[in-house]
Protein backbone atom coordinates (compact mmCIF):
# COMPACT_ATOMS: atom_id res chain seq x y z
CA UNK A 1 0.00 0.00 0.00
CA UNK A 2 2.75 2.45 0.93
CA UNK A 3 4.60 1.64 -2.26
CA UNK A 4 1.47 2.22 -4.27
CA UNK A 5 0.92 5.58 -2.58
CA UNK A 6 4.50 6.56 -3.33
CA UNK A 7 4.03 5.64 -6.99
CA UNK A 8 0.85 7.67 -7.03
CA UNK A 9 2.67 10.73 -5.70
CA UNK A 10 5.35 10.40 -8.36
CA UNK A 11 2.79 9.86 -11.10
CA UNK A 12 0.98 13.07 -10.18
CA UNK A 13 4.01 15.14 -9.30
CA UNK A 14 4.35 18.70 -10.49
CA UNK A 15 7.18 17.72 -12.83
CA UNK A 16 5.02 15.05 -14.46
CA UNK A 17 2.09 17.43 -14.85
CA UNK A 18 4.31 20.08 -16.43
CA UNK A 19 5.81 17.56 -18.85
CA UNK A 20 2.44 16.20 -19.94
CA UNK A 21 0.33 19.33 -20.16
CA UNK A 22 2.65 22.12 -21.33
CA UNK A 23 4.24 22.62 -24.73
CA UNK A 24 7.81 21.34 -24.95
CA UNK A 25 9.45 24.78 -25.02
CA UNK A 26 7.45 25.95 -21.99
CA UNK A 27 7.86 22.65 -20.11
CA UNK A 28 11.66 22.99 -20.32
CA UNK A 29 11.51 26.39 -18.63
CA UNK A 30 8.99 25.29 -16.01
CA UNK A 31 10.71 21.99 -15.16
CA UNK A 32 13.23 23.40 -12.60
CA UNK A 33 10.44 25.12 -10.68
CA UNK A 34 8.26 22.01 -10.76
CA UNK A 35 11.17 19.91 -9.47
CA UNK A 36 11.72 22.32 -6.58
CA UNK A 37 8.00 22.14 -5.77
CA UNK A 38 8.14 18.33 -5.70
CA UNK A 39 11.12 18.42 -3.35
CA UNK A 40 9.33 20.90 -1.10
CA UNK A 41 6.17 18.79 -0.91
CA UNK A 42 8.07 15.57 -0.10
CA UNK A 43 10.79 16.81 2.23
CA UNK A 44 10.12 15.83 5.85
CA UNK A 45 12.55 18.23 7.55
CA UNK A 46 11.86 21.60 9.18
CA UNK A 47 12.29 23.66 6.03
CA UNK A 48 9.99 21.36 4.10
CA UNK A 49 7.28 21.65 6.75
CA UNK A 50 7.54 25.43 6.91
CA UNK A 51 7.62 25.65 3.12
CA UNK A 52 4.50 23.51 2.79
CA UNK A 53 2.68 25.60 5.39
CA UNK A 54 3.69 28.79 3.61
CA UNK A 55 2.62 27.29 0.28
CA UNK A 56 -0.77 26.29 1.70
CA UNK A 57 -1.08 29.70 3.34
CA UNK A 58 -0.10 31.36 0.07
CA UNK A 59 -2.78 29.41 -1.80
CA UNK A 60 -5.39 30.21 0.82
CA UNK A 61 -4.41 33.87 0.79
CA UNK A 62 -4.78 33.95 -2.99
CA UNK A 63 -8.25 32.47 -2.64
CA UNK A 64 -8.98 34.92 0.18
CA UNK A 65 -7.73 37.86 -1.83
CA UNK A 66 -10.04 36.91 -4.70
CA UNK A 67 -13.04 36.23 -2.46
CA UNK A 68 -12.48 39.30 -0.27
CA UNK A 69 -11.96 41.44 -3.34
CA UNK A 70 -15.11 40.14 -5.01
CA UNK A 71 -17.12 40.63 -1.84
CA UNK A 72 -15.86 44.20 -1.43
CA UNK A 73 -16.66 44.99 -5.06
CA UNK A 74 -20.18 43.66 -4.67
CA UNK A 75 -20.68 45.46 -1.35
CA UNK A 76 -19.45 48.74 -2.85
CA UNK A 77 -21.77 48.41 -5.83
CA UNK A 78 -24.63 47.25 -3.61
CA UNK A 79 -24.38 50.09 -1.06
CA UNK A 80 -22.78 52.93 -3.00
CA UNK A 81 -19.66 54.86 -2.05
CA UNK A 82 -21.07 56.72 0.96
CA UNK A 83 -22.61 53.74 2.82
CA UNK A 84 -19.71 51.51 1.82
CA UNK A 85 -17.29 54.03 3.32
CA UNK A 86 -19.20 53.95 6.63
CA UNK A 87 -19.13 50.14 6.72
CA UNK A 88 -15.40 50.09 5.91
CA UNK A 89 -14.48 52.42 8.77
CA UNK A 90 -16.63 50.50 11.27
CA UNK A 91 -15.40 47.07 10.19
CA UNK A 92 -11.72 48.04 10.12
CA UNK A 93 -12.06 49.52 13.62
CA UNK A 94 -13.81 46.43 15.00
CA UNK A 95 -11.25 44.02 13.49
CA UNK A 96 -8.46 46.14 14.96
CA UNK A 97 -10.02 46.21 18.44
CA UNK A 98 -10.73 42.48 18.33
CA UNK A 99 -7.10 41.70 17.60
CA UNK A 100 -5.81 44.05 20.28
CA UNK A 101 -8.25 42.50 22.80
CA UNK A 102 -6.20 39.28 22.72
CA UNK A 103 -3.44 41.19 24.60
CA UNK A 104 -0.75 39.32 22.64
CA UNK A 105 -1.80 35.81 23.72
CA UNK A 106 -2.86 34.87 20.19
CA UNK A 107 0.78 35.31 19.09
CA UNK A 108 2.69 34.29 22.22
CA UNK A 109 0.89 30.94 22.19
CA UNK A 110 2.71 30.16 18.94
CA UNK A 111 5.88 30.34 20.98
CA UNK A 112 4.62 28.47 24.08
CA UNK A 113 2.96 25.46 22.43
CA UNK A 114 6.11 24.19 20.63
CA UNK A 115 8.16 24.85 23.78
CA UNK A 116 5.80 22.93 26.07
CA UNK A 117 5.48 20.04 23.63
CA UNK A 118 9.25 19.79 23.17
CA UNK A 119 9.80 19.75 26.94
CA UNK A 120 6.73 17.56 27.59
CA UNK A 121 5.26 20.12 29.97
CA UNK A 122 1.69 18.96 29.43
CA UNK A 123 0.24 20.60 32.54
CA UNK A 124 1.29 24.02 31.30
CA UNK A 125 0.16 23.14 27.77
CA UNK A 126 -3.31 22.20 28.94
CA UNK A 127 -3.39 25.33 31.07
CA UNK A 128 -2.56 27.78 28.33
CA UNK A 129 -4.90 26.15 25.79
CA UNK A 130 -7.88 26.53 28.15
CA UNK A 131 -6.98 29.83 29.83
CA UNK A 132 -6.10 31.69 26.63
CA UNK A 133 -9.50 31.03 25.08
CA UNK A 134 -11.36 32.11 28.19
CA UNK A 135 -9.15 35.16 28.68
CA UNK A 136 -9.69 36.60 25.19
CA UNK A 137 -13.45 36.20 25.53
CA UNK A 138 -13.46 38.14 28.80
CA UNK A 139 -11.00 40.82 27.68
CA UNK A 140 -12.77 41.44 24.37
CA UNK A 141 -16.13 41.66 26.13
CA UNK A 142 -14.65 44.28 28.44
CA UNK A 143 -13.28 46.25 25.48
CA UNK A 144 -16.68 46.07 23.76
CA UNK A 145 -18.40 47.38 26.92
CA UNK A 146 -15.91 50.25 27.16
CA UNK A 147 -16.47 51.04 23.49
CA UNK A 148 -20.24 51.13 23.88
CA UNK A 149 -19.89 53.40 26.91
CA UNK A 150 -17.52 55.66 24.97
CA UNK A 151 -19.96 56.01 22.07
CA UNK A 152 -22.76 56.87 24.50
CA UNK A 153 -20.66 59.50 26.30
CA UNK A 154 -19.20 61.13 23.17
CA UNK A 155 -22.12 60.67 20.80
CA UNK A 156 -22.53 64.45 20.23
CA UNK A 157 -18.96 64.53 18.84
CA UNK A 158 -19.48 61.57 16.46
CA UNK A 159 -21.03 62.01 13.03
CA UNK A 160 -24.57 60.71 13.26
CA UNK A 161 -24.29 58.20 10.43
CA UNK A 162 -21.50 56.35 12.30
CA UNK A 163 -23.25 55.91 15.69
CA UNK A 164 -25.58 52.93 15.12
CA UNK A 165 -23.14 50.98 12.90
CA UNK A 166 -20.46 51.32 15.59
CA UNK A 167 -22.87 50.16 18.31
CA UNK A 168 -23.70 47.09 16.21
CA UNK A 169 -20.10 46.38 15.25
CA UNK A 170 -18.91 46.17 18.84
CA UNK A 171 -21.05 43.06 19.36
CA UNK A 172 -18.59 41.25 17.07
CA UNK A 173 -15.58 41.81 19.33
CA UNK A 174 -15.71 38.61 21.45
CA UNK A 175 -15.98 36.36 18.40
CA UNK A 176 -13.31 38.22 16.46
CA UNK A 177 -10.91 37.90 19.40
CA UNK A 178 -11.76 34.21 19.87
CA UNK A 179 -11.14 33.59 16.17
CA UNK A 180 -7.73 35.27 16.38
CA UNK A 181 -6.80 33.15 19.42
CA UNK A 182 -7.89 29.93 17.69
CA UNK A 183 -5.88 30.97 14.66
CA UNK A 184 -2.80 31.28 16.88
CA UNK A 185 -3.38 27.79 18.32
CA UNK A 186 -3.77 26.36 14.82
CA UNK A 187 -0.61 28.11 13.60
CA UNK A 188 1.37 26.79 16.57
CA UNK A 189 0.34 23.27 15.56
CA UNK A 190 0.99 23.88 11.82
CA UNK A 191 -2.71 23.45 10.94
CA UNK A 192 -2.70 25.91 8.06
CA UNK A 193 -6.24 25.04 6.97
CA UNK A 194 -7.85 25.76 10.36
CA UNK A 195 -5.62 28.80 10.87
CA UNK A 196 -6.60 30.59 7.67
CA UNK A 197 -9.78 29.17 6.15
CA UNK A 198 -12.37 30.41 8.70
CA UNK A 199 -11.23 34.04 8.75
CA UNK A 200 -9.98 34.44 5.20
CA UNK A 201 -12.41 32.30 3.21
CA UNK A 202 -15.56 31.40 5.13
CA UNK A 203 -16.27 34.71 6.87
CA UNK A 204 -16.17 36.98 3.78
CA UNK A 205 -18.33 34.51 1.85
CA UNK A 206 -20.87 34.42 4.68
CA UNK A 207 -20.92 38.23 4.91
CA UNK A 208 -21.71 38.40 1.21
CA UNK A 209 -24.37 35.70 1.54
CA UNK A 210 -26.08 37.38 4.49
CA UNK A 211 -26.05 40.79 2.80
CA UNK A 212 -27.80 39.18 -0.15
CA UNK A 213 -30.35 37.52 2.16
CA UNK A 214 -31.01 40.83 3.94
CA UNK A 215 -31.52 42.42 0.54
CA UNK A 216 -34.06 39.74 -0.39
CA UNK A 217 -35.95 40.35 2.87
CA UNK A 218 -36.37 44.04 2.07
CA UNK A 219 -33.60 45.70 4.09
CA UNK A 220 -32.07 48.86 2.70
CA UNK A 221 -28.63 48.59 1.07
CA UNK A 222 -26.84 50.52 3.80
CA UNK A 223 -23.97 50.20 6.26
CA UNK A 224 -26.21 48.95 9.08
CA UNK A 225 -27.40 45.92 7.12
CA UNK A 226 -23.80 45.13 6.11
CA UNK A 227 -22.67 45.29 9.77
CA UNK A 228 -25.53 42.98 10.78
CA UNK A 229 -24.42 40.53 8.11
CA UNK A 230 -20.85 40.74 9.42
CA UNK A 231 -22.04 39.99 12.98
CA UNK A 232 -23.88 36.85 11.87
CA UNK A 233 -20.95 35.67 9.74
CA UNK A 234 -18.42 36.28 12.50
CA UNK A 235 -20.33 34.37 15.17
CA UNK A 236 -20.93 31.36 12.92
CA UNK A 237 -17.33 31.28 11.71
CA UNK A 238 -15.69 31.59 15.13
CA UNK A 239 -17.95 28.99 16.76
CA UNK A 240 -17.27 26.53 13.93
CA UNK A 241 -13.54 27.20 14.27
CA UNK A 242 -13.78 26.54 18.02
CA UNK A 243 -15.50 23.22 17.36
CA UNK A 244 -12.74 22.25 14.93
CA UNK A 245 -9.59 23.48 16.68
CA UNK A 246 -10.27 22.89 20.39
CA UNK A 247 -10.72 19.08 20.22
CA UNK A 248 -7.62 18.68 18.05
CA UNK A 249 -5.51 20.82 20.38
CA UNK A 250 -6.52 18.76 23.41
CA UNK A 251 -6.04 15.44 21.65
CA UNK A 252 -2.94 13.21 21.92
CA UNK A 253 -1.91 14.58 25.31
CA UNK A 254 -1.63 12.50 28.47
CA UNK A 255 -4.10 13.28 31.22
CA UNK A 256 -2.77 16.07 33.42
CA UNK A 257 -4.03 18.85 35.64
CA UNK A 258 -4.00 22.31 34.14
CA UNK A 259 -1.23 24.59 35.38
CA UNK A 260 -1.51 28.33 34.91
CA UNK A 261 1.67 30.39 34.60
CA UNK A 262 0.07 33.79 34.14
CA UNK A 263 3.20 35.71 35.10
CA UNK A 264 5.30 33.90 32.48
CA UNK A 265 2.61 34.18 29.83
CA UNK A 266 2.01 37.86 30.40
CA UNK A 267 5.74 38.61 30.53
CA UNK A 268 5.93 37.42 26.93
CA UNK A 269 2.46 38.45 25.78
CA UNK A 270 2.49 42.09 26.89
CA UNK A 271 5.48 43.12 24.74
CA UNK A 272 3.90 41.18 21.87
CA UNK A 273 0.65 43.01 22.61
CA UNK A 274 2.49 46.28 22.10
CA UNK A 275 4.06 44.99 18.87
CA UNK A 276 0.73 43.70 17.52
CA UNK A 277 -1.13 46.83 18.59
CA UNK A 278 1.40 49.11 16.95
CA UNK A 279 1.49 46.89 13.87
CA UNK A 280 -2.27 46.81 13.35
CA UNK A 281 -2.62 50.49 14.10
CA UNK A 282 0.17 51.11 11.64
CA UNK A 283 -1.46 48.91 9.00
CA UNK A 284 -4.82 50.66 9.36
CA UNK A 285 -3.80 54.14 10.47
CA UNK A 286 -4.20 55.63 7.01
CA UNK A 287 -7.75 54.29 6.60
CA UNK A 288 -8.72 55.43 10.11
CA UNK A 289 -7.20 58.89 9.60
CA UNK A 290 -8.94 59.30 6.24
CA UNK A 291 -12.21 58.31 7.95
CA UNK A 292 -11.64 60.85 10.71
CA UNK A 293 -10.56 63.75 8.49
CA UNK A 294 -12.45 63.12 5.23
CA UNK A 295 -15.85 61.97 3.99
CA UNK A 296 -17.09 58.33 3.76
CA UNK A 297 -16.82 58.47 -0.04
CA UNK A 298 -13.09 59.25 0.33
CA UNK A 299 -12.77 56.33 2.76
CA UNK A 300 -14.41 54.10 0.16
CA UNK A 301 -11.99 55.11 -2.61
CA UNK A 302 -8.93 54.79 -0.39
CA UNK A 303 -10.01 51.45 1.05
CA UNK A 304 -10.71 50.05 -2.43
CA UNK A 305 -7.17 51.06 -3.38
CA UNK A 306 -5.78 49.40 -0.27
CA UNK A 307 -7.78 46.21 -0.99
CA UNK A 308 -6.27 46.14 -4.47
CA UNK A 309 -2.85 46.60 -2.87
CA UNK A 310 -3.62 43.61 -0.63
CA UNK A 311 -3.02 41.38 -3.65
CA UNK A 312 0.66 42.26 -3.14
CA UNK A 313 0.67 42.39 0.65
CA UNK A 314 -0.86 38.95 1.18
CA UNK A 315 2.43 37.31 0.14
CA UNK A 316 4.06 38.65 3.29
CA UNK A 317 1.20 37.44 5.49
CA UNK A 318 1.27 33.98 3.88
CA UNK A 319 4.98 33.55 4.58
CA UNK A 320 4.60 34.94 8.10
CA UNK A 321 1.84 32.40 8.82
CA UNK A 322 4.13 29.53 7.87
CA UNK A 323 7.41 30.50 9.53
CA UNK A 324 6.63 31.89 12.99
CA UNK A 325 6.41 28.50 14.69
CA UNK A 326 9.57 27.34 12.88
CA UNK A 327 11.48 30.40 14.11
CA UNK A 328 10.39 29.48 17.66
CA UNK A 329 11.48 25.86 17.22
CA UNK A 330 14.97 26.87 16.00
CA UNK A 331 15.38 29.36 18.82
CA UNK A 332 14.49 26.79 21.48
CA UNK A 333 16.72 24.14 19.88
CA UNK A 334 19.68 26.60 19.76
CA UNK A 335 20.40 25.79 16.10
CA UNK A 336 22.07 29.12 15.39
CA UNK A 337 23.34 28.55 11.86
CA UNK A 338 20.14 26.79 10.83
CA UNK A 339 18.10 29.71 12.16
CA UNK A 340 20.19 32.18 10.18
CA UNK A 341 19.91 30.22 6.97
CA UNK A 342 16.18 29.68 7.34
CA UNK A 343 15.54 33.35 8.20
CA UNK A 344 17.40 34.46 5.09
CA UNK A 345 15.45 32.00 2.95
CA UNK A 346 12.16 33.44 4.17
CA UNK A 347 13.21 36.85 2.85
CA UNK A 348 13.36 35.43 -0.69
CA UNK A 349 10.03 33.71 -0.16
CA UNK A 350 8.56 37.13 0.65
CA UNK A 351 10.30 39.48 -1.78
CA UNK A 352 10.16 37.84 -5.21
CA UNK A 353 6.46 36.88 -5.20
CA UNK A 354 5.66 40.37 -3.84
CA UNK A 355 7.58 41.94 -6.71
CA UNK A 356 5.75 39.82 -9.27
CA UNK A 357 2.35 40.56 -7.76
CA UNK A 358 3.22 44.25 -7.56
CA UNK A 359 3.83 44.41 -11.30
CA UNK A 360 0.55 42.63 -11.97
CA UNK A 361 -1.35 45.09 -9.75
CA UNK A 362 0.20 48.10 -11.48
CA UNK A 363 -0.79 46.75 -14.90
CA UNK A 364 -4.34 45.80 -13.92
CA UNK A 365 -4.97 48.29 -11.11
CA UNK A 366 -7.17 50.76 -12.98
CA UNK A 367 -9.65 48.26 -14.44
CA UNK A 368 -9.72 46.51 -11.07
CA UNK A 369 -10.70 49.71 -9.27
CA UNK A 370 -13.33 50.49 -11.92
CA UNK A 371 -15.13 47.32 -10.83
CA UNK A 372 -16.01 48.98 -7.51
CA UNK A 373 -18.12 51.58 -9.27
CA UNK A 374 -17.94 55.16 -10.57
CA UNK A 375 -15.19 57.30 -9.06
CA UNK A 376 -13.14 54.50 -7.53
CA UNK A 377 -10.50 54.63 -10.28
CA UNK A 378 -9.32 57.92 -8.74
CA UNK A 379 -7.24 55.76 -6.40
CA UNK A 380 -5.20 54.19 -9.22
CA UNK A 381 -2.29 56.69 -9.20
CA UNK A 382 -1.83 56.02 -5.48
CA UNK A 383 -1.00 52.40 -6.26
CA UNK A 384 2.41 53.28 -7.75
CA UNK A 385 3.56 54.82 -4.49
CA UNK A 386 1.97 52.18 -2.25
CA UNK A 387 3.20 49.18 -4.28
CA UNK A 388 6.77 50.50 -4.12
CA UNK A 389 6.44 50.82 -0.33
CA UNK A 390 5.08 47.28 0.08
CA UNK A 391 7.85 45.78 -2.07
CA UNK A 392 10.42 47.69 -0.02
CA UNK A 393 8.86 46.23 3.13
CA UNK A 394 8.99 42.72 1.61
CA UNK A 395 12.75 43.12 1.10
CA UNK A 396 13.37 42.37 4.80
CA UNK A 397 10.87 39.52 5.07
CA UNK A 398 8.98 38.65 8.29
CA UNK A 399 11.70 40.24 10.45
CA UNK A 400 9.31 41.18 13.25
CA UNK A 401 8.26 37.53 13.63
CA UNK A 402 11.91 36.55 14.07
CA UNK A 403 12.36 39.21 16.74
CA UNK A 404 9.18 38.21 18.55
CA UNK A 405 9.90 34.47 18.49
CA UNK A 406 13.51 34.99 19.64
CA UNK A 407 12.63 36.98 22.76
CA UNK A 408 13.22 40.51 21.43
CA UNK A 409 9.61 41.67 21.71
CA UNK A 410 10.55 44.93 23.40
CA UNK A 411 12.89 45.99 20.59
CA UNK A 412 10.25 45.12 18.01
CA UNK A 413 7.62 47.07 19.94
CA UNK A 414 9.90 50.10 20.02
CA UNK A 415 10.32 49.95 16.23
CA UNK A 416 6.58 49.83 15.69
CA UNK A 417 5.87 52.54 18.25
CA UNK A 418 8.18 54.95 16.44
CA UNK A 419 6.85 53.88 13.04
CA UNK A 420 3.26 54.41 14.19
CA UNK A 421 4.14 57.86 15.48
CA UNK A 422 5.71 58.73 12.12
CA UNK A 423 2.67 57.42 10.26
CA UNK A 424 0.09 59.27 12.35
CA UNK A 425 2.16 62.45 12.38
CA UNK A 426 2.57 62.56 8.61
CA UNK A 427 -1.09 61.61 8.06
CA UNK A 428 -2.14 64.45 10.33
CA UNK A 429 0.10 66.91 8.46
CA UNK A 430 -0.39 65.73 4.89
CA UNK A 431 -4.07 64.69 4.57
CA UNK A 432 -5.43 68.26 5.03
CA UNK A 433 -3.02 69.48 2.34
CA UNK A 434 -2.84 66.56 -0.14
CA UNK A 435 -5.97 64.54 0.61
CA UNK A 436 -5.65 60.86 -0.29
CA UNK A 437 -2.15 61.47 -1.66
CA UNK A 438 -1.20 62.66 1.81
CA UNK A 439 -2.39 59.39 3.36
CA UNK A 440 -0.51 57.32 0.77
CA UNK A 441 2.68 59.37 1.18
CA UNK A 442 2.53 59.16 4.98
CA UNK A 443 2.08 55.38 4.82
CA UNK A 444 4.99 54.99 2.38
CA UNK A 445 7.35 57.06 4.53
CA UNK A 446 6.40 55.02 7.59
CA UNK A 447 6.93 51.71 5.78
CA UNK A 448 10.36 52.79 4.55
CA UNK A 449 11.37 53.62 8.11
CA UNK A 450 9.87 50.34 9.39
CA UNK A 451 11.84 48.23 6.89
CA UNK A 452 15.12 49.95 7.69
CA UNK A 453 14.59 49.83 11.45
CA UNK A 454 13.62 46.12 11.45
CA UNK A 455 16.67 45.20 9.37
CA UNK A 456 19.00 47.09 11.71
CA UNK A 457 17.34 45.67 14.82
CA UNK A 458 17.61 42.05 13.64
CA UNK A 459 21.24 42.64 12.70
CA UNK A 460 22.06 44.23 16.05
CA UNK A 461 20.18 41.70 18.21
CA UNK A 462 20.78 38.46 16.29
CA UNK A 463 23.57 39.18 13.82
CA UNK A 464 21.36 38.06 10.91
CA UNK A 465 21.19 40.19 7.77
CA UNK A 466 17.56 39.82 6.78
CA UNK A 467 17.55 41.59 3.44
CA UNK A 468 17.10 40.42 -0.11
CA UNK A 469 19.97 40.16 -2.65
CA UNK A 470 22.53 39.02 -0.07
CA UNK A 471 23.46 35.32 -0.56
CA UNK A 472 22.00 32.80 1.87
CA UNK A 473 24.84 31.54 4.10
CA UNK A 474 25.84 27.92 3.63
CA UNK A 475 25.99 25.61 6.60
CA UNK A 476 26.13 22.00 7.60
CA UNK A 477 22.52 22.00 8.75
CA UNK A 478 20.43 21.00 5.80
CA UNK A 479 17.06 22.72 5.88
Amino acid sequence: MLKARGMLRVRFSAAAVVERLLPHWLAERAAPFAARLDVLMRTADASGEAGRISLIAFGLRIANALIAFLSQVLLARYMGGFEYGIFVLVWVTVILLGNISCVGLHTSIIRFIPEYRAKQRFEELRGILFASRLFVLLSSTAVAAIGILGIWLFEPLIKSYYVLPFYLGLFCLPMIALGDQLQGIARANAWAWWALTPTYLVRPLLILLFVWILHLTGHNPDAKSAVIAAILATYLTSLAQLAGVAPQADRNMPAARRRYLWRDWMAVSLPIFLVESFFFLLTNADVLMVGWMMQPTDVAVYYATVKTLALVHFVYFAVKAGVAQRYAAYVHSSERSALERFARETVSWTFWPSLAMGLVVLVLGKPILMLFGPGFSEGYPLLFLLVAAVIGRAAVGPAESLLTMSGHENACAAVYAITLGINIGFNFLLIPVLGLWGAALATSIAMAFESTALFLTVWRKLGIAMVVFLPVPSGKEAL
